[in-house]
């Protein structure tokens, strides 16, 4: 009988080590071999043992160093030949992730494979924004939506569906198609006055974070954030976080500066 490995599909968050699961940190402990993606952040790789073999087949948007097939034969062959095998995936596999090439890869080669879930980008993004994603009253439903897509191929997305202005919206990989992004939701009348939050990197040491309105998102995507990954949060509850925070600014302010200058009553 032979004594295959088996694979984990392991959530590595959106970069900040501190926010990796517990149950994802063991798996990479005791895998022999882990396969990681470009996403995922230094800080997490520098949790891998020394023993265990590093191997990157990290993908960003127009500099794949190795296509899914490959990718997937690399698993399958460690696997195979009786590794434990962790495959490390920014954010969590099961969304955006390309879990299912991977799953189906290795069940059809008859070796067991799980998922570890971790946190998604949306989620980190809006913990750094302090704001949530949903609200009630405003923001009853929240879409996730990935705007990248094959090199040459144009965006195609549902607009009427996704202009919900009772709805966030979580658009990943929307940077470079910031234009469309904002184009098609107005022409689907979302109102150009739309509250949307860019966040670069989120939870890491470089995120950027900037909020502006859907019909100044082209421009804001060009200048108003670098060149890393960003992720786009859309809908009233960006702007009711934004509201909030300005409030409690200014109750901080008037706070400061009663305690700055005391009453004289007595």
């Amino acid at each position: 009988m032979i004594d295959f490995g088996e694979v984990w599909l392991v959530g590595a968050g959106p970069g900040d080590p501190d926010l990796l699961t517990r149950k994802a940190e063991k798996l990479i402990c005791d895998a022999s071999v882990v396969f990681f993606d470009a996403l995922v952040g230094q800080g997490v790789l520098d949790l891998v043992p020394d023993h265990v073999r590093l191997v990157p087949v990290g993908k960003r948007a127009g500099r794949h160093s190795k296509d899914q097939n490959a990718i997937d034969a690399l698993i399958v062959e460690a696997a195979l030949a009786g590794e434990k095998v962790v495959r490390l995936k920014g954010g969590d596999p099961s969304i955006f992730g390309r879990a299912m090439e991977e799953l189906t890869a290795c069940r059809d080669a008859g070796i067991p494979v799980h998922i570890c879930p971790g946190v998604t980008a949306a989620s980190a993004a809006s913990a750094s924004l302090g704001m949530s994603l949903t609200l009630r009253g405003l923001a009853r439903r929240l879409t996730f939506v990935t705007a990248h897509t094959k090199r040459g191929k144009v965006l195609s997305l549902d607009w009427q569906a996704l202009a919900d202005p009772e709805a966030t919206l979580a658009i990943y990989m929307g940077k470079s198609s910031a234009a469309q992004i904002g184009e098609g939701l107005m022409s689907a009348g979302l109102p150009g006055s739309t509250p949307v939050a860019l966040v670069e990197n989120a939870s890491l040491d470089g995120e950027v974070s900037f909020v502006t309105r859907l019909d100044l998102l082209p421009l804001a995507a060009k200048t108003a954030v670098g060149d890393g990954p960003a992720l786009l949060l859309i809908g009233e509850a960006i702007g009711a976080a934004a509201k909030a925070q300005s409030r409690a600014t200014l109750h901080r302010a008037d706070f400061d500066q009663d305690r700055s200058h005391p009453s004289t009553n007595d």
